[in-house]
């Protein structure tokens, strides 16, 4: 045998025992395969959980598991059947985390509701669209009326809040049609009992908002809650600054006088040129505080919490 056969033979024999231990090919479709397969195990694609909350997993995607952050009462019970709150996080659909809402559901939790922050799939992490966003919103609402009994909640009572993007979510639960995940009972509504929506995006269309088109394209009204607003939308409502130049303030005027019209419960509660996400702890303490205590008394209006001591 000469010297340059012998150093071929070697040479294939190790490129074939190198694909056969496993590592990666130098094909770009076996790359692709690999990188979009590492993408979605990696735990980068998911959220630590929130200290003191139980983390329970509320749905299954191709894109990995996502969970609820559940805050409970001091005197929870499973026997109890208290009123339920989800909140989703804002950031464009692109971007946030369920951490936006802690201070919310300690609060909540601390006034006798079980309080959960939801994880949702978005553009950063999960490569997803705003429609992804929407499924996974109804499916949260869902799961926490179908486990009811496990979560010692009223299934009658169940509020859906979010703010900006997260509260474009939550208000598509109460109004938007569809989107519902062909593995679900769909005897079990999705629909919320109650919405509080803070800075929301109400119209994802050119009328409402320049984003939406952009994300959206000739999709933009199917996910757009004001074209879906009729008799019968949950009681809601609504913080929005006015002078937010990312979710224009007339928006929710519209959105709020379509409620109206429909004979619906809306209360926009305007702050005086604010501008968007006013409303977080981190940004606005005393923004923060009023607007809890305009929740609180909402809420114990529809008699989800006691009067205030």
């Amino acid at each position: 045998m000469n010297f340059r056969f012998t150093i071929a033979l070697i040479a294939c024999t190790l490129a074939a025992a190198t694909q056969f231990a496993g590592f990666e090919s130098s094909s770009p479709l076996r790359a692709a395969e690999q990188k979009q397969k590492k993408k979605a195990n990696s735990p980068k694609t998911g959220w630590k959980p929130l200290k003191d909350a139980e983390f329970k997993v509320y749905k299954k995607t191709d894109q990995g598991d996502l969970h609820l952050n559940i805050f409970k009462p001091a005197d929870w019970k499973p026997s109890d059947s208290r009123p339920a709150v989800v909140f989703f996080f804002g950031g464009g659909w692109r971007s946030g985390n369920p951490s936006q809402f802690e201070p919310h559901c300690r609060y909540l939790a601390s006034r006798g509701m079980v309080a959960c922050a939801a994880e949702y799939r978005i553009k950063s992490k999960h490569d997803t669209t705003p429609f992804e966003c929407v499924a996974d919103g109804k499916s949260a609402v869902r799961w926490i009326r179908e486990h009811a009994a496990e979560l010692g909640i009223d299934p009658n009572r169940i509020v859906a809040g979010g703010g900006s993007a997260g509260g474009h979510v939550a208000a598509c639960t109460g109004t938007v049609t569809g989107f519902d995940e062909p593995n679900e009972n769909k005897k079990i509504s999705s629909v919320p009992n109650a919405m509080a929506l803070f800075n929301p995006v109400v119209d994802t269309t050119e009328t409402g908002w320049k984003g939406g088109p952009q994300q959206l394209g000739e999709r933009c009204k199917e996910i757009s809650p004001i074209h879906f607003v009729r008799k019968g939308t949950p009681p809601t409502i609504i913080f929005h600054g006015t002078g937010d130049t990312t979710v224009l303030f007339e928006n929710v005027e519209r959105f709020t006088d379509q409620m109206k019209q429909k004979g619906n419960r809306c209360e926009l509660i305007a702050y005086p040129d604010q501008p968007h996400g006013f409303f977080n702890l981190s940004r606005n303490k005393k923004n923060y505080e009023d607007t809890i205590v305009k929740l609180d008394a909402f809420l114990t209006s529809l008699g989800y919490l006691p009067p205030q001591k």
